[in-house]
């Protein structure tokens, strides 16, 4: 497996993979899916946008940011996906060390997650063993797409 930047070329893989998390109503605050103009747009607006590729094939994608603007700038904001038919072979993983990697290069100097639902225990166990700390849990903080309100919680590694 590569990560690299993305290429305009992969972009439809992209979007189905990060609509296919967003069609879950589990991991992501987004409810509209994108479109290629609409994709394009989001993904190339990051700061930086990674992919995950296996055999020519776009298996999951990252994309980083700032969590804020002025002086919080320096802290990076970061949201992962994984096809599905993908997951449990440790892309996700290695999605997030290259993340940590290109935030660093990028000049941020912590990487935050501002809502990882609490259900979501795949995601928050790599996160702790990949020595990321939990600030709190936010009771209520996410609306899964069955109307369910569910906890989130926010977690930090310094760069």
């Amino acid at each position: 497996m590569n990560i690299r930047e993305f290429h305009e070329n992969d972009l439809k893989e992209m979007i189905d993979i990060w609509n296919e998390i967003v069609e879950e109503g589990n991991a992501f605050p987004q409810e509209n899916i994108l479109n290629l103009e609409s994709g394009k747009d989001f993904f190339s607006s990051q700061t930086y946008t990674g992919v995950a590729i296996l055999n020519e094939r776009v298996v999951g994608l990252y994309i980083l940011h700032p969590n804020n603007v002025g002086r919080c700038s320096h802290i990076a904001n970061a949201s992962y996906a994984v096809s599905s038919e993908m997951r449990g072979k440790h892309i996700g993983k290695n999605l997030v060390l290259d993340s940590i990697e290109v935030a660093r290069d990028k000049g941020f100097l912590i990487l935050q997650y501002n809502a990882v639902v609490e259900t979501n225990h795949a995601a928050r166990h790599l996160y702790e063993k990949l020595g990321f700390k939990q600030l709190g849990v936010i009771p209520k903080g996410f609306r899964a797409k069955n109307n369910n309100f569910e906890n989130i919680c926010s977690y930090y590694i310094e760069l």
